[in-house]
């Protein structure tokens, strides 16, 4: 029996109904449009009811494409009837020429410092090369003010074996119980640009080694490498001001960086330890920009240190656990340093193995009975720390302080490519956005 409807109660009535084909139905209506034109209508008025009309006329070609029937096709036929190429097919012989500059940030004056860490036999040390960080006077990899020195990874070292991830572990289980062997391995297998040694052993609810014993660890690690080290405490703010003190001893001459002056730790003697002996500092904060000011400030005008002897880490948040405020925190100070903020303008170091400390990046599985899966942790461990190092990498960091070497191997690839230090085929990364395209 016949039944009047419109087409939008056709549409939602098929979708009610969850229908997806209609056979030997008929359906028959008709389309009335009814246009006034007033006297002295305007060619955009014109415009507008023809561009509603096409609107109209795409809206019953999909009903009857939902209905089976090849409207589109039809249309297309048509067009190749009457001598017409569809838009679909058509393909520009070429591309319009274009070319495409950078604009230079006026305000960004200031640069900054430039931090080197290591000495070679000619300032006094035993390292083969040293390494230098800093130095910008841009954001990282902005065109119109290249980098004048790359990013640099050190990969964490400890003065015993400790518990790991197992996608970590994996990868120094033969060494683990020898901080110099493990050292090496860093360097030779997995491209360390240099080593941090965490004397984790010193803290007192371990094994509360004596600052004597772990500058032996620091010797011992020392002589395995050549290249630049960090030295880093348990963590404990009582004890670590003297084991810096002891280590940076040992190593006078070799210009290590001490991590860390903090001022939850004796900032003022490790402060005065790095200028004694020549090394550099690790002043660190807590995602706060006017603390990490304060620190700074304190460090040069309290302690006496010169201003390349700083590097900054205003901690790192990890993937899922505040990236998005570590990175903010990170691109505003290095902003204010660029804009002329000396208390701020130092290179930045990142603990990029905080990352292991998030459960994505561990755990066998989610703890929520009914969550998706989350895949073999054996790639998403890797893949936590590379998206956090590289996240913080575009945010101006300088120095990232890593543990998987997977990790280490992807965010060196990626920072030197960006950096302009690895070709591909004929293109180079540092002009890409001033090039002519054609």
């Amino acid at each position: 029996m016949p039944q009047e409807i419109d087409i939008n109660e056709l549409r939602e009535l098929l979708k009610k109904l969850k229908v997806e084909a209609l056979e030997n139905v008929e359906i028959e209506g008709d389309v009335e449009v009814e246009l006034e034109f007033p006297a002295g209508v305007s060619n955009s008025f014109s415009y507008a009811i023809g561009q509603e009309l096409a609107q109209i006329a795409a809206h019953l070609l999909n009903i009857s494409q939902f209905l089976g029937y090849p409207a589109w096709s039809l249309a297309e036929r048509k067009e190749l009837e009457e001598g017409q190429i569809p838009v679909a097919q058509q393909i520009p012989a070429t591309l319009v020429e274009e070319e495409f500059s950078v604009g230079h940030i006026t305000e960004w004056k200031n640069k900054i410092v430039e931090v080197t860490l290591g000495a070679t036999s000619s300032d006094g040390g035993t390292r083969k090369h040293t390494i230098t960080i800093g130095g910008e006077t841009a954001l990282p990899y902005y065109f119109d003010a290249p980098m004048p020195n790359p990013n640099r990874v050190t990969l964490d070292v400890f003065d015993m074996p400790i518990q790991l991830a197992k996608t970590v572990r994996v990868n120094y289980e033969d060494v683990m119980h020898d901080p110099g062997e493990w050292a090496k391995k860093a360097v030779k297998e997995f491209g360390a640009d240099m080593i941090t040694i965490h004397l984790i052993s010193t803290d007192p609810s371990i094994k509360d080694t004596s600052p004597a014993e772990a500058s032996k660890t620091v010797e011992e690690v020392l002589q395995a490498v050549d290249v630049p080290i960090v030295i880093g405490g348990s963590g404990n703010p009582q004890k670590d001001p003297d084991v810096l003190e002891k280590a940076a001893e040992v190593a006078e001459g070799e210009r290590c960086l001490l991590a860390s002056a903090s001022f939850n730790l004796d900032y003022v003697k490790i402060g005065e330890v790095a200028k004694k002996y020549n090394h550099v500092v690790l002043a660190w904060t807590q995602i706060d920009l006017n603390s990490q000011k304060e620190l700074n400030r304190k460090l040069m005008k309290q302690c006496g240190l010169e201003r390349d002897q700083i590097i900054i880490d205003p901690t790192t948040a990890a993937l899922g656990y505040g990236l998005d405020y570590a990175y903010t925190n990170m691109e505003r100070i290095r902003i204010a340093g660029l804009m002329g903020d000396d208390e701020l303008s130092f290179p930045i170091s990142s603990g990029t193995t905080n990352a292991w400390g998030a459960r994505e990046a561990w755990m066998v599985s989610s703890p929520l009975e009914d969550d998706s899966d989350w895949g073999p942790r054996e790639f998403r461990g890797p893949l936590w720390e590379i998206i956090t190092g590289l996240t913080l990498a575009l945010a101006g960091c300088d120095l990232f302080m890593m543990m998987h070497p997977t990790s280490v191997q992807v965010l060196k690839e990626l920072t030197n490519t960006l950096f302009g230090s690895v070709k591909g085929n004929d293109t180079e990364i540092s002009d890409w956005i001033t090039r002519l395209v054609s």
